[in-house]
C-alpha cells in the first residue's frame, strides 16, 4: 500500500500515506462539500441500511451517511489510521448523528467483519491508496461483506481532470505523464476512470459509474483558496524536481501575488469518479 513517493507529496498521516493527514483531507471536503454530496447521492443508500464507511478518515461522511439510513439504519466506520479512529470516536459521542456507529481501526485488505454483514459499502478517496493487486484484494473484500443483493460504491479522485488557470493548459496534464512513468500514487491517482473494469471483474453485477467535474471560479471562497493552494504548492515542488516547466513556479508560494489562483480570473478543476456495483445472488 505505501509507495515510495508519499514523502514527497506530504501531508502524511501515521499511516505514511500522503495526503491523508486530517489538515489536508477536511480542507478538500470544506471545499467540495456540493460536489461531495452530489457523489454521495449517486451510492442509492436507503433508510434502514446497514452500510459500511471503508477508509472513514475523520469520519467527514459520517453526518451525511446516517442521514440517509437514518435511525433505523447501522453504520460502521473503518480506518487504518489509529489518529482518525480516536477522532470518529469522539465525533459518535460528541454528536447526535441520528444513527448508531461502530468505529474500528482496520485494513480495508482483510475487513474485521463477517460475511453479508452490510447493505453497502462506501468507500471514498481510498483505493488511490491501493497498488491494483491491492485493489482487487480490497474489492474481494468488499464483496464478502455486503450480503447478495447489496452494493458496493467507490469514489475516488479523477486526476485526469485537474487543471488551473491562468496557467498554461497541459501543466498538470504533463506532470502526471512524467510523474505515471513509474508506479507510485501519481499512477494510482489515474486510475479512477477505470473503476467500473475492477468492480464488473470483482464480480458484482449491474456496474454504473460517473465522473463529476468540479469546478471553482475566481473569487474562490477562503476554502477553496486554502486547499488548492496548499495542494498545488505541493505538486509544484515535485514538478520543478522532474523538471517539468518554469510554469509550476507560480503555484510554488500559495500566498504570493502572482500566484494563479490569486487571478481576479482564476479557474481550477478536479474530477470525482463513483462507481456502483451489486453483488450478486
Amino acid at each position: 500500500m505505501l509507495t515510495d513517493d508519499h514523502r514527497a507529496w506530504g501531508y502524511a498521516s501515521s499511516t505514511g500515506l500522503g495526503f491523508t493527514h486530517r489538515e489536508i483531507v477536511e480542507a478538500h471536503f470544506r471545499a467540495c462539500a456540493p460536489e461531495y454530496r452530489l457523489a454521495l447521492e449517486e451510492a442509492g443508500l436507503r433508510p434502514g441500511s446497514r452500510v459500511l464507511d471503508a477508509g472513514c478518515g475523520s469520519g467527514t461522511f459520517l453526518p451525511w451517511l446516517a442521514e440517509l439510513v437514518g435511525p433505523t439504519g447501522r453504520l460502521a466506520a473503518l480506518d487504518l489510521a489509529e489518529e482518525n479512529v480516536g477522532r470518529v470516536r469522539e465525533l459518535a459521542q460528541r454528536e447526535s448523528l441520528g444513527a448508531p456507529v461502530e468505529v474500528t481501526q482496520g485494513d480495508v485488505l482483510r475487513l474485521p467483519y463477517d460475511d453479508d454483514s452490510f447493505d453497502a459499502v462506501w468507500c471514498a478517496n481510498t483505493t488511490q491508496y491501493l497498488g491494483d493487486d491491492e485493489l482487487e484484494r480490497a474489492l474481494a473484500e468488499f464483496v464478502r461483506v455486503v450480503r447478495p443483493g447489496g452494493r458496493v460504491v467507490v469514489k475516488d479522485l479523477d486526476a485526469s481532470l485537474i487543471t488551473a488557470r491562468p496557467a498554461p493548459p497541459f501543466l498538470f496534464t504533463d506532470f502526471f505523464r512524467r510523474a505515471a512513468e513509474s508506479p507510485g500514487y501519481a499512477r494510482q491517482l489515474l486510475r479512477a476512470r477505470d473503476l467500473h473494469r475492477w468492480l464488473s471483474r470483482a464480480g458484482l453485477d449491474a456496474v454504473r459509474q460517473r465522473t463529476l467535474l468540479i469546478e471553482h471560479y475566481a473569487p474562490f471562497d477562503a476554502a477553496v483558496q486554502r486547499f488548492y493552494g496548499l495542494a498545488c504548492a505541493r505538486v509544484a515542488e515535485q514538478a520543478l524536481a522532474l523538471g517539468c516547466g518554469e510554469g509550476w513556479r507560480g503555484f510554488a508560494d500559495p500566498d504570493a501575488p502572482a500566484n494563479p489562483l490569486h487571478d481576479p480570473c482564476g479557474y481550477v478543476s478536479e474530477g470525482n469518479v463513483v462507481a456502483v456495483g451489486t453483488v450478486p445472488g
